[in-house]
């Protein structure tokens, strides 16, 4: 079988997570490495999962911080999908089975709690073209590697920007479940794959910033139309970035 393993500029066609990307400011590897004790150190101990977050809670605080959230609902929206479609598509078996329908209950939890924060700042769902990927086990597990493994980096290098500490400590309960995803992926993919993947295969997971995940997007195809956009953020869609 043809090597399959779409990248996230071929998920994101008409920019969608660009376009909410831009909007939040680019953090440098060492503002993370600075915070990062102190951040993930306050969060594990409260412990508070996102849904504890009232609703419109986002709507008090500042403009970054609906930017990131919006930007996080709009990865949400992409993951939600993609699993949601694996699952009502059947093709899977066996532990892939099992990881698809345990992780697109995650996913829309994740949705509809950062919906629930956010109130009527919320983005609009984006229309999905997964190209196939969701209807062999091959290309779902390659795909699913490509979402979780850049969800973990997305969420580490935003978070050192969120300034409420109630938004931060949601974000922080989401992070821990993509990495779960992330690993449980890669080790199906080591023991069924057509690559050694390991569940851990480092000591330390590096943060992206929002450039770099945005390079990672500018190879995706998958968003296919972008909705419309909140009426405070004024978001226009643009056009598609080929890579």
């Amino acid at each position: 079988m043809a090597d399959i393993h779409p990248t996230l500029d071929e998920l994101d066609r008409d920019g969608a997570l660009r376009e909410a990307g831009a909007r939040v400011d680019p953090i440098t590897r060492g503002s993370f490495l600075r915070r990062a004790l102190a951040v993930a150190g306050g969060a594990a101990a409260a412990g508070i999962a996102l849904p504890a977050l009232s609703p419109g809670a986002a709507l008090a605080q500042s403009g970054s911080d609906v930017d990131i959230l919006n930007y996080a609902l709009t990865l949400e929206y992409l993951e939600a999908a993609f699993y949601a479609e694996a699952v009502s598509r059947g093709a899977l078996s066996g532990e892939l089975a099992t990881f698809a329908r345990t992780v697109a209950g995650h996913e829309r939890a994740h949705v509809l709690a950062l919906q629930r924060a956010l109130g009527s700042k919320a983005v609009k769902r984006p229309s999905f073209d997964f190209k196939g990927t969701t209807g062999s086990q091959d290309a779902f597990w390659r795909t699913a590697l490509t979402l979780e493994d850049t969800g973990v980096e997305a969420y580490q290098g935003a978070a050192v920007n969120i300034q409420s500490r109630d938004i931060l400590t949601a974000a922080i309960s989401i992070h821990p479940i993509e990495a779960r995803h992330a690993a449980w992926i890669a080790s199906i993919s080591s023991r069924g794959g057509t690559s050694p993947n390991s569940p851990a295969p480092q000591p330390f997971n590096p943060a992206r910033t929002m450039d770099e995940v945005l390079a990672v997007v500018r190879s995706t195809g998958f968003i296919s139309t972008m909705a419309g956009a909140t009426p405070s953020q004024g978001m226009t869609s643009q056009p598609a970035m080929t890579g």
